[in-house]
């Protein structure tokens, strides 16, 4: 997978750069704006594939007795194998869980990202062989109206029960139902982010990004987007990962992807530790 889009994407970004830049993330060095690039590189679908990326559905519900939210969404080329990557977090935690995984028919298996070098290594870089989604902890059946299952891991066992709330789709005419929030896969300690993705004239794209502070649990900050083209939070081949976070002299820097094929960038937001605001970085 990742040959075939470095292949498709020669035009689009410089073979050296691309390559010191994954060297980079090997070496666990700092990410800032060159990540970003990386992630364009090796997740940028080519121009004739632009639209039809997304097939979403979130969902509210239950692991055992613990209230969760939980993001999914659909796409046969995600590599390695992988046809289902989504994000849930636990209500009273609010930290987002990155999962893949892989649908036969209704039904999924889904895995969890346990930390950031096994992110690297599934979600970004990927791999020639498929996944192995033995032992992963989701195992559920989706319905039209909601999904059903268990969540397992070494001794621990709790049913899943939980209701479809919102879904958008963007590989047709393009269609939202219900309010679409994207849970970022993009977290800082105090916050996480989530993405309000609405349709306009020119399509569906994100139309203001929310900053959820965890330990409050609520939004502390809303960020909207100048936006004619509607390209926000439209780039990335997960949607998840149209929000990304880095950090620069000790600060926190939350980057928005924006599509636009060739022409695809990022805004940085940059944390302002007094005002506990992030403002577009000049």
């Amino acid at each position: 997978m990742i040959d075939e889009l470095r292949s498709a994407t020669d035009d689009l970004c410089d073979a050296g750069v691309r390559q010191a830049i994954l060297t980079r993330l090997d070496e666990g060095i700092g990410m800032g704006r060159g990540f970003i690039t990386a992630v364009f590189c090796l997740l940028m679908p080519t121009e004739n594939a632009v639209a039809g990326l997304y097939q979403v559905e979130n969902y509210e519900g239950s692991i055992g007795p613990n209230p969760v939210h939980l993001s999914l969404q659909r796409y046969a080329h995600f590599g390695s194998g992988i046809t289902v990557e989504g994000s849930y977090f636990y209500d009273a935690k609010q930290s987002p869980i990155a999962i893949y995984g892989t649908a036969d028919g209704s039904r999924l298996t889904l895995c969890e990202i346990a930390d950031d070098k096994q992110f690297q290594r599934v979600l970004v870089m990927g791999s020639k062989t498929p996944v192995d989604t033995a032992g992963c902890p989701f195992s559920l059946d989706v319905g039209e109206s909601g999904a059903t299952g268990n969540w397992s891991k070494d001794t621990d066992k709790f049913p899943v029960t939980l209701k479809k709330v919102a879904s958008l789709d963007d590989t047709g005419e393009g269609k939202i139902d219900g309010t679409v929030e994207i849970p970022f896969w993009a977290e800082t300690a105090s916050d996480r982010f989530a993405g309000i993705y609405t349709t306009s004239d020119a399509g569906i794209c994100m139309t203001k990004m929310q900053v959820i502070n965890k330990k409050k649990k609520k939004v502390v900050q809303e960020i909207g987007f100048d936006d004619e083209d509607c390209n926000a939070g439209m780039s990335t081949t997960p949607i998840y990962m149209n929000v990304q976070k880095w950090v620069e002299g000790g600060k926190d820097i939350i980057s928005v992807n924006f599509g636009g094929g060739k022409f695809a960038s990022a805004d940085d937001y940059v944390l302002n530790p007094k005002t506990k605001k992030y403002h577009l970085k000049k």
